[in-house]
């Protein structure tokens, strides 16, 4: 029983974590990108390239997170099984 608490557990903290970390540097590497292309216009199409390549790298571990999030919640008991866990271990 102490297993599933500790992987739903695992799902619920683990998936927001890589999501807020994500939208941290997602928001940071788009701040410094018009930081860069204010200071030199004539570079925004090199940097927007670097940018759009960090972003999707950045975005592939929030989608790492989500798949594995379904996944590990394939493993998780109905609630009508944890009663009848809870049942026969009283």
């Amino acid at each position: 029983m102490l297993y599933y608490m500790g992987l739903a557990l695992a799902i619920g903290i683990g998936l927001p974590i890589g999501v807020i970390g994500a939208g941290i540097g997602q928001g940071l590497a788009t701040a410094f990108a018009v930081q860069g292309v204010a200071r030199q216009p004539e570079a925004a199409g090199r940097i927007q390239t670097f940018m759009i390549i960090g972003l999707v790298l950045i975005e592939s571990l929030v989608i790492y997170s989500f798949l594995l999030a379904i996944l590990l919640m394939g493993n998780l008991p109905t609630f009508e099984q944890i009663l009848q866990l809870a049942q026969a271990g009283q």
